[in-house]
């Protein structure tokens, strides 16, 4: 299994499932992944997801180099089911990556190790990120006469200093934990071990929240970035009227006047 997928508590738990091959994504990650994102954005009871690596070592390595790129290439002829569709239609792995995917519901990253090229990638699309203190970042591309194509150049200098993203697209070097946390690229630096523990209290907190805002809130962060903030004040109350009229909305503040905890049903 490439993919290891299952839901607790509200909360959806994705794992890369290759550590063998440093969680990178070959084609069988590639529908699996796409599978996964699908089912997590139409399961109403679900409220938040942790993307994860299995193993110590990676959180994800980027394509299999070996398996995903000859396929686009024609260098590797399909072999199994998996690599028919991902053949066909190339843009299911950019899908994976959630690059073409609209997510409105949160995305934790628990980076327990190496992030590199698409594994680099997949995090612009995640909105907190807990390093571990071994792991290292980069886009190593352009080392081998390639684009980033998976957002890089539009998504990193929108999330880091100009200077900064310049930096890392060019020289194609890596950057550790401490770094990417001083770049502000990651929320966290912490132990290896206490990566899933801390992504859980994240992913607890924010489950806890009434789902209509948590949502009308990360759609209008994506929406009106880069948006005059005429256009972008406007946005923001066309999302925000149907939550103030939802019954949640009614819930919260009667829950705070009796001192208990909200009960929300996304409606």
């Amino acid at each position: 299994m490439a993919l290891i997928y299952e839901k607790k508590n509200h909360i959806a738990y994705i794992t890369l499932n290759r550590p063998e091959a440093h969680n990178a994504i070959d084609p069988e990650t590639v529908i699996e992944l796409v599978d996964a994102w699908q089912d997590f954005s139409e399961d109403k009871e679900i409220r938040c997801a942790i993307l994860t690596g299995a193993g110590d070592q990676s959180f994800c390595a980027g394509a299999d180099l070996g398996k995903l790129i000859p396929l686009w290439t024609g260098a590797r002829k399909p072999e199994t089911e998996a690599d028919k569709k991902v053949q066909a239609n190339p843009m299911l792995a950019q899908n994976a990556l959630l690059r073409d995917f609209p997510m409105t519901k949160p995305v934790i990253a628990a980076i327990n190790g190496n992030a590199i090229a698409g594994g680099f990638e997949i995090l612009y699309n995640t909105d907190i990120r807990v390093a571990a203190e071994n792991a290292r970042f980069g886009l190593q591309e352009v080392k081998w006469s390639i684009v980033p194509a998976g957002g890089s150049t539009v998504h990193l200098t929108r999330q880091i200093p100009y200077a900064r993203a310049m930096e890392i697209l060019l020289t194609g070097e890596l950057i550790d934990a401490r770094q990417a946390l001083a770049y502000g690229f990651v929320n966290q630096v912490v132990p290896r071990n206490k990566v899933m523990e801390t992504a859980e209290r994240y992913a607890d907190t924010i489950a806890k929240n009434g789902p209509l805002a948590v949502a009308a809130v990360k759609q209008a962060v994506q929406e009106n970035s880069g948006k005059d903030v005429k256009a972008a004040l406007a946005r923001e109350m066309e999302l925000s009227i149907p939550v103030f009229l939802s019954r949640d909305a009614r819930e919260g503040p009667r829950a705070f006047k009796e001192k208990r905890e909200p009960i929300y049903k996304g409606k």
